[in-house]
């Protein structure tokens, strides 16, 4: 079976990816893991927004990552 790329936690499937970020610290963890692994290249929006989720992953992103998987299934695509 073909793992979807940008989309959940690495590709796992919906249940997991909201088990995942249910809890805070794996949330940020991931969180932050899927956004380099989509690619810091040098953008300068890309940098501050890999910034922003480490100083605001535990609050204010942790709540829209959570939305997001829920509703979308995939982590808030902006931030």
């Amino acid at each position: 079976m073909a793992r979807r790329k940008d989309r959940d936690y690495f590709g796992l499937n919906r249940f997991w990816s909201i088990i995942l970020a249910i809890i805070p610290i794996t949330s940020w963890i991931l969180g932050l893991i899927t956004k380099a692994k989509k690619g810091l290249k040098g953008h300068p929006w890309q940098i501050v927004c890999f910034v922003l989720r480490i100083i605001f992953g535990f609050n204010i992103i942790w709540l829209l990552d959570l939305i997001w998987i829920i509703c979308f299934g995939r982590i808030f695509p902006w931030l």
